[in-house]
């Protein structure tokens, strides 16, 4: 068995348990275990639970970079880099959702997801084609954490087999964000500049943040 296999067997085994007892009831031995894998290589790979959130948010990450395509533009592209990092969560949906629902009793857990997101939304806006650069380079970045984290929000609540409820929520985001020139197109941004954002409007991104209840 590769590494790859490895994670992904042990993952599945603990958001199983996640999702039965809640994320408090995860257990690395249990959940290798019920899975048929070796201690020892457990140990080694999965230092703490916490590794396991951390090696699904990259498995989400290589998943949506695996089609490196620069067709379409800035928007659409973001819009499919997010929906495939989904579609990897939503093969454990039960256990992100107990996740989710530990992380607001959890603040250091809270802290070190949302510093993951915060870089995987950096390699997503990277590869939509965002300018990330610089201090303006920072601030799209966490626009684009905060679309991620409405749309998680969404994915949540939604019991659909096709996610429409999350994909019309990931549109609206994407759309009032074009408002605040995040993409190349609407902007009239040079390098490391700042886009004009009015941070004053109650609904708007704002940077930097540390996002809630992201993986």
């Amino acid at each position: 068995m590769d590494h790859d296999d490895f994670d992904a067997a042990l993952l599945s085994a603990a958001m199983t348990q996640a999702e039965h007892g809640g994320w408090a009831s995860v257990s690395l031995l249990d959940s290798a275990r019920s899975a048929g894998l070796a201690f020892p290589q457990t140990r080694e790979r999965f230092p703490c639970r916490a590794s396991l959130l951390l090696r699904l948010g990259r498995m989400a990450d290589e998943s949506a970079l695996a089609d490196n395509t620069t067709f379409g533009s800035s928007r659409e592209r973001l819009f499919d880099l997010l929906m495939r990092r989904l579609d990897v969560f939503q093969q454990y949906r039960g256990g992100i959702r107990a996740v989710m629902r530990a992380l607001p009793m959890d603040p250091p857990l809270t802290l070190l997801l949302g510093g993951a997101t915060l870089e995987s939304m950096r390699w997503m806006a990277d590869a939509a084609g965002i300018n990330v650069a610089g201090l303006g380079g920072l601030v799209r970045i966490n626009m684009v954490v905060a679309i991620w984290t409405h749309t998680l929000r969404a994915w949540e609540k939604d019991d659909s087999e096709d996610m429409g409820s999350t994909m019309a929520a990931l549109d609206h985001a994407l759309n009032k964000a074009a408002g605040f020139r995040l993409f190349p197109a609407e902007s009239e941004l040079s390098d490391g500049g700042l886009p004009d954002l009015d941070f004053e409007e109650p609904d708007a991104p704002s940077a930097p943040h540390t996002p809630e209840n992201s993986l």
